[in-house]
């Protein structure tokens, strides 16, 4: 008898054991997704697929780990949707196309519309940019992705245009003229319609064209094995799923040593032969990549000043997405939506800061505002956190001033040499551990490391930002918010192909439109980099820099008008 109980006892101590363990493999693949969009309880398998007991709808795109086994709320599908229709782009005739006949900027040309009219400042100029392909012959369809500006290089000032694509081999190019004096077009051609189609092609089919790697440790030994969003193929895998927001993040498994041990994360390489033979010449720098398109007639207008005496306000916009958002002048950005201070004393920043925290996530794009700041204003000094150079994470004080700046790299994907495991952080999940308030200044930027991922894995990343800055906004009303906008930057035929100015130009038209009605506020770095006449770099030039850093400040110490 004894027996029988003692084993009905065993037994159901081993029942009681095995549901201890279902319950805590279910809490760890729980997902958080705290969106009010969506009740009910998420949770995440191994295999990324997501189940909820909310109403739901799928995405329908071709498969990819990382983001069509998602579940999104009908009102998320909406969305997504949405933004995708909206930087859909032109698309060419169906069939092969040679390169004799695809879009060559030295047969194309531009006229300015009645070039010898009056034009006073606040105008609207009009261009007409005219494709035609190598051997002369009229272009008759569009999805050229061009380039333009107009600028007074003697006064150094310029302003970004805006296109509006014909479909038919024609555009027109808008710009509001904004200083008096002779004022100069510019158009180039960044890329022919044809190698959108082939950038188009990488990005749904190739997002493994940047490769990334981690290290495993544990004692002496060590393994590095491939990791991504996606990894193809049925050899285990380490799941580095975010807990909190969901993002998918996937290694192999090293041969000998557990998942636990992953030590690094670092950017593998870039993988080459992605091209056909004739693919590759719709990538050729001298012919098709960023060449200016001349003017068959003149490309200059003479800007009479207005007739009032009191321009104070001439140039403002009271469209908060007003074309142009700004322009230079003297190379000072002046804003059309919101007044810039300039902050050309490092006791102007100091004054602006004092007694703030400075929480700067991003990419290395931003880490530039870090490095601009604390060689600009002598009291800030560099705490060495013994981080990797250029990686982060970096922090500045001014025990003086009682000033905190610090810079951190968001989370995977990041190109970066070697960040720490126990450093890759989701700017949503740091967000959240942020009480704000008005001494909180948060600046985020998020672009470029996502442009060869098919747009929803970007999507996914800022709508778990959005939510995160909503909770922030929602507990600490008065934390001022900034971001960054993307830029462009230098483009040769293997820099196209992974980080191409239109990759970066759709990203950030997908931003725009996701925090458009939240209290955030914008630095339009992509005009800012657009309008200006040094090169294009991804990494802008001190002056460009310092003019970002006078539009971020005027939004953390507004002017008092």
């Amino acid at each position: 008898m004894w027996r029988d109980s003692f084993r009905l006892q065993l037994f159901c101590l081993l029942m009681a054991v095995l549901a201890l363990v279902v319950l805590v493999h279910n809490f760890f693949q729980l997902e958080h997704l705290d969106d009010d969009t969506v009740s009910g309880s998420n949770w995440i398998t191994e295999n990324n697929v997501q189940h909820s007991l909310s109403q739901t709808t799928k995405t329908t795109r071709k498969p990819y780990c990382g983001y069509t086994q998602q579940t999104l709320s009908k009102r998320e599908q909406a969305e997504q949707e949405s933004l995708l229709a909206a930087i859909e782009w032109p698309k060419p005739p169906e069939g092969k196309i040679a390169f004799a006949q695809s879009t060559d900027p030295t047969h194309s040309d531009f006229v300015i519309v009645k070039p010898s009219r009056f034009f006073k400042v606040g105008d609207q100029l009009e261009v007409l940019v005219r494709m035609k392909d190598f051997q002369g012959n009229p272009k008759q369809y569009g999805g050229d992705y061009l380039q333009a500006r107009i600028h007074s290089p003697g006064l150094k000032a310029g302003a970004a245009g805006r296109v509006v694509d014909g479909h038919n081999g024609f555009y027109k190019v808008f710009f509001t003229l904004l200083w008096p004096g002779e004022v100069k077009v510019s158009v180039s051609l960044v890329h022919p319609s044809e190698a959108i189609q082939v950038l188009l092609r990488l990005r749904e089919e190739r997002p493994d064209r940047v490769y990334f790697k981690s290290s495993f440790k544990s004692g002496r030994y060590s393994e590095t094995t491939e990791c991504n969003v996606c990894l193809p193929g049925g050899l285990p895998v380490c799941n580095f799923t975010d807990l909190y927001t969901g993002e998918p993040w996937f290694c192999y498994k090293p041969r000998k040593l557990s998942c636990a041990s992953r030590i690094s994360h670092a950017k593998g390489g870039y993988l080459k032969g992605l091209l056909t033979r004739e693919e590759s010449l719709f990538f050729q720098s001298d012919v098709n990549i960023k060449r200016p398109i001349l003017s068959s007639g003149p490309d200059s207008v003479i800007v009479k000043p207005k007739a009032f005496t009191d321009s104070s306000s001439m140039d403002r916009a009271e469209d908060p997405t007003a074309s142009p958002s700004g322009y230079y002048y003297e190379d000072q950005w002046r804003s059309r939506t919101h007044w810039i201070h300039n902050f050309n004393k490092s006791d102007d920043i100091t004054e602006c800061l004092q007694g703030k925290v400075i929480h700067l996530f991003g990419d290395s794009t931003i880490r530039q505002w870090f490095e601009y700041l604390t060689a600009f204003v002598p009291d800030l000094v560099e705490f060495n956190l013994g981080s990797p150079k250029n990686v982060g994470p970096f922090m500045s004080v001014d025990l003086r001033h009682n000033i905190l700046l610090k810079f951190r790299c968001h989370g995977p994907p990041i190109r970066f040499s070697t960040v720490f495991s126990s450093e890759l952080r989701y700017i949503a999940n740091e967000l959240d551990n942020i009480v704000g308030g008005r001494n909180t200044v948060i600046a985020i930027t998020i672009w470029s490391h996502f442009s060869t991922f098919p747009v929803e894995v970007y999507i996914r990343r800022l709508r778990n930002i959005r939510r995160a800055v909503l909770r922030l906004l929602d507990r600490s009303p008065k934390t001022a918010i900034v971001i960054r906008t993307a830029n462009v930057q230098e483009l040769g035929p293997e820099v196209s192909l992974f980080n191409s100015d239109w990759y970066s130009f759709q990203l950030d038209s997908v931003m725009r439109k996701m925090f458009s009605g939240i209290a955030v506020h914008f630095v339009d770095a992509w005009e800012m980099s657009v309008a200006h006449y040094l090169p294009h770099n991804l990494h802008p030039h001190e002056i460009i820099v310092k003019n970002q850093i006078d539009a971020f400040l005027s939004y953390v110490c507004p002017l008092q008008t």
